[in-house]
């Protein structure tokens, strides 16, 4: 009897051996992705680092923002390499952030990072409040982006313009307080039950917003206004989808019907109901309002908007065939020949990510609601819409022809060379002798030797329309990391680090039942 004992457990250990050795080999760390695309937030932090800042390459910056205009605007996010604080896709990213913790929020908590997914959404948010200085005022942007890219240094060296600028009634701009307003009523949403009083400050910022918003209607980056931005995050898409964004997130975060009657009442007028896009970004909020929009279908309490909620779903539908290829021929998004989403060549990768996070919700609520997804392709369901997100992360995590991880830090191979001020710079932490504009640029960005600094967490732009990337400093539109291209990864790298611990336990049970055997 022992010498069985001995035997059954020898042949389990074996049979474990030989099924570690086989995830190993095969699996992705999903959860690894997780806490590294949640330490890049840290990265981009402009104003004083708190005292448990674990980026130690970083110190403060930005910390006089405002200063000239006699308002506080020390903190937030830096976009992307440069040092500006744009406000547009700054807020976009906190909406993204938010969404994935309001909808995978077990799943970020399982995996221990729930924490520091709330504190990326704060620092974000913490920054809006002191931007939003009275009902209709909202400083929309820190910096330049012009006088900014003449420079090549770290944000700790900054001697660039910290020129601040605002949008009030007199110079509208409906798309950045809309966006801001989502932001601040989805991260109220994360915050309701651990932190009650800061939810009802971000709900009465949101509501404020939304209102200055919808009552002096125009585009932030109109010329007289905010010229200055067009360059860098043009609205092109106009205001109208970011006030139904806004609306939208405003009516999940209160229940008030007000909202969603706005929503209704605006789904043709502002195009939520007639536009049927190919994309989701900081600027076309769209395809994002139409999968939120189709899941109140479930509500009892919206039965009554079914038939407007049911155009709102077609439209989503239509974004969701788009991409599982399965609509009429010219109405599909290409694919890189690998199977990578390609939607343009400059930074492309935000386009997969925020793909990836919408098929995912998307594939769960036909899942929880029993139902299919019908394309002129055929029926789909919920299993193969997450099958094909799927293959979505795991091209950004490196599988793909160059073996190459476009998520920063993670894996074996990863860009080295990232377009990035901060991180191809020796640490000021390191050395803190001032380093200038010009000096960056003749001793830095130039070099082939890898980053100083590894921006672990970054998605880079990622490959060209054939797979190809190449690793340079200067090819800034594959090689540059923005906040955006990170945030809507947060919950899909949770809900596959779930669905992989899942069948690690399965097959564990397998190996379990087969060793007693």
């Amino acid at each position: 009897m022992v010498k069985n004992k001995a035997q059954h457990f020898a042949q389990w250990c074996f049979l474990s051996l030989i099924f570690s050795i086989f995830t190993t080999a095969k699996a992705l760390n999903y959860g690894d992705a997780l806490a590294k695309s949640l330490l890049y937030f840290e990265s981009q932090r402009s104003g004083r680092l708190p005292y448990n800042q674990r980026v130690t390459w970083r110190d403060h910056s930005g910390l006089t923002d405002g200063l000239e205009q006699g308002v506080d605007l020390v903190g937030g996010y830096y976009d992307a390499g440069d040092h500006v604080k744009f406000g547009l896709p700054m807020a976009f990213t906190v909406t993204m952030l938010s969404w994935s913790v309001i909808e995978y929020r077990q799943q970020i908590a399982d995996a221990g990072e729930l924490e520091h997914a709330m504190e990326a959404i704060k620092w974000g948010t913490d920054y809006f409040i002191k931007a939003h200085t009275s009902p209709n005022v909202l400083w929309a942007e820190v910096g330049d982006g012009d006088t900014d890219h003449y420079c090549w240094q770290r944000p700790e060296d900054m001697t660039t313009s910290r020129q601040a600028y605002k949008i009030d009634q007199n110079n509208p701009g409906s798309d950045l307080a809309g966006e801001t307003a989502a932001a601040m009523a989805a991260a109220a949403l994360v915050f309701k039950k651990t932190n009650p009083h800061y939810a009802h400050l971000l709900l009465h910022h949101a509501q404020q917003l939304f209102e200055f918003g919808d009552k002096y209607r125009g585009k932030y980056d109109e010329e007289g206004r905010m010229g200055v931005v067009k360059s860098y995050y043009a609205s092109v898409s106009g205001f109208k989808d970011e006030l139904l964004w806004a609306a939208l997130w405003l009516y999940k975060a209160t229940d008030n019907e007000e909202y969603l009657r706005y929503v209704i009442n605006e789904a043709e007028n502002f195009g939520g109901i007639g536009w049927a896009i190919t994309e989701f970004s900081w600027d076309v909020k769209y395809a994002g309002i139409q999968v939120m929009a189709s899941k109140l279908l479930n509500e009892e309490k919206s039965k009554k908007h079914s038939s407007t909620l049911e155009k709102y779903r077609s439209k989503a539908e239509y974004y969701i065939c788009s991409c599982l290829n399965k609509n009429i021929d010219t109405k599909n998004v290409e694919r890189t020949p690998a199977g990578l989403l390609y939607i343009r060549q400059w930074n492309n990768m935000q386009y997969v990510s925020t793909a990836s996070f919408l098929l995912t919700m998307y594939s769960d609520f036909l899942k929880s609601s029993n139902q299919k997804l019908s394309c002129h392709g055929g029926i789909v369901g919920h299993q193969e819409i997450l099958s094909f997100a799927k293959t979505q992360v795991d091209y950004i995590l490196g599988s793909n022809p160059s073996n190459m991880s476009y998520l920063v830090g993670y894996g074996p191979n990863y860009p080295q060379r990232v377009h990035h001020r901060g991180a191809s710079v020796v640490s000021y932490r390191e050395n803190k002798a001032f380093i200038g504009c010009t000096q960056g640029y003749d001793n830095w960005y130039g070099r082939v030797e890898p980053n100083p600094n590894v921006l672990v967490g970054a998605l880079v732009g990622g490959p060209d329309s054939q797979d190809n990337f190449v690793d340079q400093r200067d090819n800034y539109m594959q090689t540059e990391a923005c906040t955006y291209n990170t945030a809507p990864l947060v919950g899909v790298f949770a809900k596959f680090s779930e669905l992989e611990v899942q069948k690690e336990l399965d097959h564990i049970q397998d190996l379990g039942l087969v060793a007693s055997y």
